[in-house]
């Protein structure tokens, strides 16, 4: 595993089993809230999907299977890939809750069995801040790229790069150049909702955030036709961006 995956690792499995308990709710009670509505659980995204019954979706960095449990309610197969192991124990015990089955692989996405998901996937799903844990990007794509099926369709949303040069979406991460290339250490996503006393004792995440046109071009590069992006306002002012989406197809000749 690299370095920098070891550690993001170390922060994304602190505490965490019993974040989701106390955020989301038991698995049971949040499992209900899945099948009351699943479309509803997948927000703005619902609008993303072409359909959703008998397609393989690999879920990048799925976290807890907040998206990825009601992806299966409405009858998709999904692959959550994510790098933490009390992250797994709740998404399935929320699946079982649910009477939902779902795979969970736990490790490194850069170190994705390719022998086996090769060309598996019908749509790459990633959501809510995955790009900036991977140094280098270009490699994460291609492996995207990878796991598709030709013709297959990569969604990708992601926080804005506008998140660089101002904490607009009150994530208390550090600000600086919109152009930095730097790599720095920063608190996971959920630690300012800790006391402070467990908070401190969070280990640190490593990140690289990237601009919008290195994000862009780089899908380009890896194989990817563009179908949608769009742009979504934060949800802390509505006047600036917050979040985006592509939406883009692998390239090739349908057969």
């Amino acid at each position: 595993m690299i370095d920098y995956s070891e550690q993001n690792k170390k922060a994304w499995e602190y505490n965490a089993y019993d974040f989701w308990v106390n955020n989301s709710g038991k698995p049971s009670d949040r499992a209900k809230k899945d099948l009351e509505n699943p479309k509803g659980m997948l927000r703005k995204y619902v609008n993303y999907f072409e359909r959703y019954e008998g397609i393989k979706i690999a879920n990048i960095c799925g976290s807890c299977g907040k998206k990825a449990i009601p992806l299966a309610i409405l009858g998709s197969e999904v692959t959550i890939f994510d790098i933490s192991e009390d992250n797994k124990r709740y998404a399935l015990e929320v699946a079982d809750a649910a009477n939902v089955n779902i795979d969970f692989v736990v490790g490194d996405v850069l170190e994705i069995d390719i022998n086996k998901y090769e060309e598996y996937f019908d749509v790459i799903f990633m959501e809510g801040g995955v790009l900036h844990y991977f140094h280098d990007i270009s490699q994460f794509m291609k492996i995207m790229n990878q796991l598709l099926k030709l013709n297959g369709r990569m969604i990708c949303s992601d926080f804005h790069p506008f998140q660089k040069i101002s904490d607009i979406l009150e994530v208390e991460q550090p600000t600086m150049s919109y152009f930095s290339t730097e790599v720095f250490e920063g608190e996971m996503a959920h630690a300012r909702f800790f006391p402070d006393e467990i908070r401190r004792q969070i280990p640190l995440c490593s990140y690289r955030k990237y601009t919008l046109s290195e994000i862009i071009n780089v899908v380009i590069e890896n194989g990817f036709i563009f179908n949608r992006f769009d742009e979504h306002p934060a949800w802390t002012n509505k006047d600036v961006p917050g979040e985006f989406t592509i939406v883009a197809k692998k390239a090739g000749i349908q057969v």
